[in-house]
C-alpha cells in the first residue's frame, strides 16, 4: 500500500459471490426432458441475437457443473447466484415434473455445499416455458398460481439446503422490454400488456414469499432481484427533470414501490392511465410481503431529458463524455453510490444485496495464453469502493456478487459481449480465469483492497 493509496477493508462476514443465469450457461436445452423457453423461440427469429448464435450449448455448464463450482473454489467464492430453469423442472409451466431437471439442480446444490460455497437461487431469470406463454404469459394473471406452484415444486426439493431464494430477477425487463418495446420475449409492442405482466410477477412473488418460507428452515431468507439505474436530469429545465422523474418512475419507483410501500407511484398510475394494471383486491398486501433482503443489480446511470426517443414515456438519453463499456454503459461509480444510498433513505430495506454488477470488454486471449483485462479490474475496483463508501454512511450492504463467473449467452448480442471473470472459449468450453478474476479471488482472501485515496 502507497501513500497514495488506502485499505478498504469490508465487514466479518461479507458475502463475496458471482453471479450466472441458467438460459445463460447452461445449454443441454434439448436434453433430460427441458421444455421449450420462449428464449428458445425468440432466438430462432431471423436477426433476433446477434450472429445468428443459440443458448443450445452456451457455456455447457450442464454437463461441466462440477469444473465450474472447483473454478468458484479456486477463486474462493463464499456464494455462488445462479438461477433455476422453470421449462426444465416443469417443461409445460405446470404438470408433470421433470423429476431429471430437479436432479440437476439437486447435483449443483450438493457440489457448491461440499465446495463451502452458499447457493443463492433465483427461481426466474427469463426463461419461462413456451408452453406457458402459450396459455397467455404474464400479462394473464393465472400465471401467478403457476408460479407459485412452481416455487413449491422447487423449494421442496431444494429448500433443506438452499437457504437464500429470489423469486425473480429483474422483472422489468420481463414487463417492458419483452411486452412494450418488443425486442426481447415475447417481443409484444403493448404497453397494457407489459404493466398488467409487471404486477403479476410483482403479485406472483408476492404469493411465493410464504410458500419458500415454508418449504425451508429457520435460516432461509426470501428475496427479489431488482435491476437499477440512477437518473441525472439531462439539465435543470423543469422540462428534462420532469422526464428524469417519469424515467426513474418508469425503470425504478414502479417495483421499488409497490414491494416497500404497497401501492404503485402516483405520478406514475396517472401517466400510464388508461393502461394501468388490473389491481384486484389484496394484491397490494401480497406485494408488499416483508422482505429478508433486497437484491440490487446496477450497471450503469441514465441522463434524461424531455424528448421522443421512447415516444411513450417523452424522455430522450443523453451520453455524457467519459469511459463506456462495450454494452455502450457509461463507467460512473458515484452513479452506484447514489441509488444504494437513494434506496436506503426512501426504502429502509434491512439486508441489501449487490446480486450483479459488471462490465463488458473486448477480452482475448494474449500470447502468454492469460487473458488481461485491466479495464474490468479497474471497473470492479471503481465500484467497490463507491459500495464500501455507501456502506460506510449506514447502507445495510451484506453482500457482493460480480456479474459474471462466466462469459455467456449475452441475450440480444449472443456471445460477442464477455462480462466474465472467467474467459470461455466457446468451440472448446476452455475455461481461463482472467486477470480480474485473480484480482477478485484477493480481494475475498483479504476481504478488501487497497484503493486510490479518495474513491
Amino acid at each position: 500500500m502507497t501513500e497514495e493509496s488506502e485499505r478498504l477493508t469490508f465487514p466479518e462476514g461479507f458475502i463475496w459471490g458471482a453471479s450466472t443465469s441458467a438460459y445463460q450457461i447452461e445449454g443441454a436445452t434439448h436434453e433430460d426432458g427441458r421444455g421449450e423457453s420462449v428464449w428458445d423461440t425468440f432466438s430462432r427469429l431471423p436477426g433476433a441475437i446477434a450472429g445468428g448464435d443459440t443458448a443450445d450449448v452456451a457455456c455447457d455448464h450442464y454437463h461441466r457443473c462440477r469444473e465450474d463450482v472447483a473454478l468458484m473454489a479456486e477463486l474462493g467464492l463464499k456464494a455462488y447466484r445462479f438461477s433455476i430453469a422453470w421449462p426444465r423442472v416443469l417443461p409445460q409451466g405446470t404438470g408433470a415434473v421433470n423429476e431429471a431437471g430437479l436432479d440437476f439442480y439437486d447435483r449443483l446444490v450438493d457440489a457448491l455445499l461440499a465446495a463451502g460455497i452458499e447457493p443463492f437461487a433465483t427461481l426466474y431469470h427469463w426463461d419461462l416455458p413456451q408452453a406457458q406463454q402459450d396459455a397467455g404469459g404474464w400479462p394473464d394473471r393465472a400465471i401467478v398460481e403457476a408460479f407459485v406452484h412452481y416455487a413449491d415444486v422447487v423449494s421442496r426439493r431444494l429448500g433443506d439446503r438452499v437457504h437464500y431464494w429470489a423469486t425473480h430477477n429483474e422483472p422489468w425487463v420481463v414487463a417492458f422490454p419483452g411486452h412494450a418495446l418488443g425486442d426481447r420475449p415475447p417481443a409484444l409492442r403493448s404497453w397494457q400488456a407489459a404493466l398488467n405482466a409487471a404486477h403479476h410477477l410483482l403479485l406472483a412473488h408476492g404469493r411465493a414469499v410464504p410458500v419458500l418460507r415454508a418449504n425451508g428452515d429457520a435460516r432461509t431468507q426470501v428475496g427479489i432481484v431488482l435491476n437499477t439505474l440512477w437518473v441525472d436530469a439531462a439539465s435543470d429545465s423543469p422540462e428534462d427533470r420532469a422526464a428524469a422523474r417519469r424515467f426513474d418512475g418508469y425503470f425504478n419507483r414502479w417495483f421499488f414501490d409497490p414491494l416497500f410501500k404497497g401501492a404503485y407511484p402516483a405520478d406514475m398510475l396517472d401517466f400510464y392511465a388508461p393502461d394501468a394494471p388490473d389491481v384486484q383486491p389484496g394484491d397490494m398486501v401480497a406485494i408488499a410481503t416483508p422482505l429478508d433482503f433486497l437484491g440490487i443489480n446496477y450497471y450503469n446511470r441514465n441522463v434524461i431529458g424531455a424528448g421522443q426517443e421512447v415516444d411513450r414515456l417523452q424522455v430522450r438519453r443523453e451520453d455524457p463524455p467519459g469511459e463506456y463499456t462495450e454494452m455502450g454503459w457509461e463507467v460512473y461509480p458515484p452513479g452506484f453510490y447514489n441509488l444504494l444510498r437513494w434506496v436506503h433513505q426512501e426504502y429502509r430495506p434491512g439486508t441489501i444485496y449487490v446480486t450483479e454488477n459488471g462490465a463488458a470488454f473486448p477480452d482475448a486471449i494474449a500470447a502468454d495464453g492469460q487473458v488481461h483485462d485491466p479495464r474490468r479490474v479497474a471497473f470492479l475496483r471503481g465500484y467497490l469502493a463507491a459500495a464500501h463508501r455507501a456502506m460506510q454512511e449506514g447502507v445495510p450492504l451484506r453482500g457482493y456478487f460480480v456479474w459474471s463467473l462466466l462469459d455467456n449467452f449475452e441475450w440480444r448480442h449472443g456471445f460477442s459481449k464477455r462480462f466474465g471473470l472467467i474467459y470461455v472459449d466457446y468451440p472448446t468450453q476452455r475455461r481461463i480465469i482472467k486477470d480480474s478474476g485473480r484480482w477478485y479471488a484477493s480481494v475475498i482472501r483479504q476481504n478488501g483492497f487497497d484503493a486510490p485515496a479518495g474513491e
